[in-house]
């Protein structure tokens, strides 16, 4: 499966976007789905994800602000993110994984990633 981001950008504090995630060449029913985040010198941390049973996950931090979703028919995985902070700024990535080993939010725990898509939020 292939992955591409986009709808990032610079925004100010308490403003909102969201993040497209297209997958090709393969259905992401079939997939674990999620975005993680890579901030300015920092580790890569998981932000949201669906499970292929539909379950979600969120990282406490994006908790009631942020929200993963999926269109089916589109093969597109979302992230609308709301009421965004300057700790949000980050390079946003998709990933997606066939069999779910260990947390939702490990990255370790995905094999196919897309390039990532910058937020900035000051």
């Amino acid at each position: 499966v292939q992955l591409v981001e986009s709808g990032g950008g610079s925004v100010q504090a308490g403003a909102s976007l969201r993040l497209s995630c297209a997958a090709s060449g393969s259905t992401i029913e079939n997939y674990c789905m999620g975005w993680f985040r890579a901030p300015p010198g920092k580790r890569r941390e998981g932000v949201a994800a669906f499970g292929r049973d539909g379950s979600t996950s969120y990282a406490g931090s994006v908790k009631g602000r942020f929200t993963i979703s999926k269109d089916n028919a589109k093969n597109t995985v979302y992230l609308q993110m709301n009421s965004l902070k300057p700790e949000d700024t980050a390079v946003y990535i998709c990933a997606a994984e066939r069999v779910k080993s260990g947390s939702l939010l490990s990255p370790g725990a995905y094999k196919y990633w897309g390039r990532g898509t910058q937020v900035t939020v000051s």
